[in-house]
């Protein structure tokens, strides 16, 4: 007979049993957790189903309804976005906020430097300068359309600026004389053997133009990596991965654990799997991130375009003393060239030499030079530049590592066997995969189609190589004007100034190449040009014959 001991202890564990049962097929802490993240579903089970209607997570007996796991699927893909926007976050402003402080920097610097020059030039030369002062409105006009993407031919402008003034300069020293165009234009062809300015237009010109390429192609780096980490960064999931998403993330809802966390080397699978291509795009992120660097350096040393746009008003009016000093003997050297110009009336002369023969350039002293208004340090800028820019190598394939972490998803350690395995509470024993597209062949989580490269993450990769191509030119002091097609993609260095947005398309290497006009046989006279009547008769025949023949190929 049993005894009332007995009797006790046996309903004890009974009622033990049937308490763990009954929590196991509970659905109240699936309920309360789909509250709190803020679902509305229609039904939410008690108890325990069955799970035939499952088509993700696994078929046994469940709290979810078909509804809630189509909603638990568009919610992982929500889940999974905003989690790489997280992430991301901080390498996009990055991009952003230094590419707008140097941009604003250099204009200002522009901005500053014309302003410093137009004042200490009006009290420095006065009436003469005032007189001409859009030679030097033009010359800062042109470089700062140069930097803002302009098609200005750096050197070209340059050498312009000189003719223009020294065609000022010859006429004002020599008023007494009428200068025409045509005396102009001889002048002209005389500059560089004649050297008026001294040396100062060949130190000035290769200091701008490197200075200039730099910063323009520096900026120009820091919009398209703003660029692309803009796009990149707005993922767009797969059917495989959105699938993949929802079982990791909350199948564990319906199997009744809703606390319970992925392991981490599952979770790490399936977002290798979801950001494969992401992670193709590392490669050549990390090399035009040594690019920006390399620029960064010379922006530092050489190239500071600081410290050779804040003296140019000074090299610019040594020049002018230059040409003042020998003014006697260039004047000499051009009458023997372009002969005697034919001297100006009484009346003119009379009235203009007091005015501006007799009116002697000033040399002045540094003390006279205004201080600029900006007063920022370009070296300031480029530590802080490169120090963030040395923290965004491998940012792509390092997403996997950033995002399955304890404090956003994942449970824990990956050893840990209190973790959602994809199936149930357990260690995760598959092998983790490698970076890239490629190595997703055989991902046990996410079906990776690896013969279909994403098409965006392509064209990102080839604005990054084209912009790495135009940084190791600037790296060397040089611009991109023509580039062989057959490097994928090509630039021109005064094409794309990229001060709002980059083109980081396909077409990018469409948008940036240069029209390059086909090679003649000899020099074409501007002033005689080409026209049909001028043509031979056998030279019609010869062109019409080759049309013909090309059209019918």
């Amino acid at each position: 007979m049993l005894t009332l001991e007995t009797i006790i202890c046996t309903f004890s564990v009974l009622s033990v049993a049937a308490r763990a049962d009954f929590k196991a097929r509970n659905c109240s802490e699936v309920r309360e957790a789909c509250i709190g993240k803020g679902f509305s579903f229609a039904h939410v089970p008690l108890q325990k189903i069955p799970g035939e209607h499952l088509r993700v997570c696994p078929q046994g007996s469940t709290c979810c309804t078909q509804e809630m796991e189509d909603t638990f699927g568009q919610q992982s893909k929500q889940d999974f976005e905003n989690l790489i926007d997280e992430i991301s976050h901080e390498l996009r402003s990055t991009y952003v906020a230094r590419h707008q402080r140097f941009d604003e920097f250099f204009l200002e610097l522009l901005e500053n430097t014309e302003r410093s020059l137009n004042e200490m030039f009006v009290r420095t030369y006065g009436k003469p300068y005032m007189q001409n002062s859009e030679v030097f409105e033009n010359l800062f006009a042109e470089l700062k359309r140069y930097y803002t993407g302009g098609n200005v031919n750096l050197e070209e402008m340059l050498n312009d600026f000189w003719s223009r003034l020294l065609e000022r300069m010859f006429t004002l020293l020599n008023s007494q004389y009428v200068i025409t165009e045509d005396y102009l234009e001889c002048i002209s062809k005389y500059t560089d053997q004649l050297k008026p300015f001294g040396d100062v237009p060949r130190k000035l010109k290769a200091q701008v133009t490197r200075a200039f390429i730099a910063a323009r192609t520096f900026v120009q780096g820091l919009s398209v990596g703003r660029e692309v980490a803009q796009r990149v960064s707005k993922v767009s999931s797969t059917p495989a991965c959105i699938r993949a998403l929802t079982k990791m993330l909350y199948c564990p809802f319906c199997q009744g654990t809703p606390a319970l966390k992925p392991c981490k080397n599952y979770c790490l699978n399936v977002v290798k799997g979801c950001l494969a291509n992401q992670a193709d795009l590392d490669p050549e992120w990390n090399l035009y991130i040594e690019a920006l660097l390399l620029v960064a350096q010379r922006l530092e040393g050489p190239f500071n375009i600081e410290s050779v746009m804040e003296p140019i008003d000074v090299k610019i009016s040594e020049a002018i003393m230059n040409m003042q000093d020998n003014s006697a003997q260039v004047s000499y050297k051009v009458f023997q060239g372009c002969g005697q110009p034919k001297p100006v009336g009484m009346t003119r002369s009379a009235r203009g030499v007091p005015d501006v023969f007799n009116a002697r350039f000033r040399p002045y002293s540094s003390e006279e030079r205004p201080t600029a208004a900006t007063r920022t340090s370009l070296d300031r800028l480029v530590v802080d530049i490169k120090e963030k820019l040395k923290l965004s190598k491998k940012f792509w394939s390092n997403l996997p590592e950033a995002l399955c972490v304890e404090d956003r998803v994942t449970a824990g350690n990956a050893s840990d066997d209190e973790c959602w395995n994809g199936h149930t509470k357990g260690r995760y024993f598959p092998e983790v995969q490698k970076d890239g597209l490629t190595h997703q062949v055989n991902n046990p989580e996410v079906v990776v189609d690896i013969t279909r490269p994403d098409t965006l993450i392509r064209q990102q990769i080839m604005a990054l190589r084209v912009m790495t191509n135009k940084l190791k030119n600037a790296y060397n002091g040089n611009d991109i004007y023509f580039q062989d097609s057959s490097d994928e993609g090509s630039g021109s260095g005064s094409g794309s100034g990229c001060t709002e947005v980059c083109p980081t398309d396909v077409d990018v290497a469409a948008a940036e190449a240069p029209v390059v006009e086909a090679d003649r046989s000899g020099p074409v006279d501007d002033a005689a040009p080409l026209s049909a009547a001028s043509l031979s008769l056998p030279t019609m025949l010869a062109l019409s014959a080759l049309a013909l023949h090309r059209q019918w190929r």
